[in-house]
């Protein structure tokens, strides 16, 4: 009788939003790990955050078929707690954090910008580089400019959390800053926390499928 095929073991499934992608891409190079399939959901449900949760769902639905472990690199993103509660649900994790911009400082450190500072803006590396798309065009800016201080009128400051020394992202942010008619401040951020996060979800994957 002829010896039974190993079981293949379904790659771990990331499902992020696409702000992430470069990030995680970059970090998952750097540790050298392709046991992973990476799933986006576009950025611009960041304008409709009731609707994150359902396209979520959508995708741990299609890696439990497959039988994937399974990991939502998102923070909460203004879902007011759904989202944390399809994930409980579903008995999956996520990122820690209330949004990308938390996890990026760090907790700590975002609480002291907050605090500094009430009514700021804030843009990471993938913000910056589609802000006319998500920001200008993805709020009607272009069409209605005379809707910038109901949707920014509350604001003071914009604050760029780079995750790259990009002197030509910086520079595109100061511009995005004279847009808004806010003040500009600049913080290196690094990736933040969200490569420890990576990590501890990868500790979790079976060592058969790691190596």
């Amino acid at each position: 009788m002829a010896a039974s095929e190993p079981t293949a073991i379904a790659p771990a499934l990331l499902i992020c939003c696409s702000a992430l992608l470069r990030e995680i891409l970059d970090f998952c190079k750097l540790n050298q790990w392709s046991h992973y399939e990476i799933q986006t959901i576009t950025a611009e449900l960041h304008n409709r955050p009731e609707k994150i949760p359902a396209a979520v769902k959508q995708l741990i639905d299609v890696g439990k078929q497959r039988g994937q472990q399974i990991f939502v690199g998102y923070a909460d993103c203004g879902t007011g707690g759904l989202l944390d509660a399809l994930l409980e649900r579903e008995n999956v994790e996520r990122l820690p954090g209330a949004h990308c911009y938390e996890f990026y400082a760090g907790s700590r450190q975002f609480a002291d910008f907050q605090e500094q500072q009430l009514g700021t803006f804030y843009l990471t590396d993938f913000l910056v580089r589609h802000f006319d798309r998500l920001v200008i065009r993805g709020l009607g800016l272009d069409r209605k400019p005379e809707l910038l201080p109901v949707y920014f009128g509350n604001y003071r400051k914009l604050l760029y959390l780079a995750q790259s020394d990009d002197p030509k992202l910086q520079q595109q942010a100061q511009q995005a800053a004279v847009k808004l008619g806010l003040e500009y401040q600049y913080q290196y951020s690094g990736s933040g926390g969200l490569g420890h996060a990576l990590s501890a979800f990868n500790q979790k994957i079976p060592m058969q499928l790691v190596q």
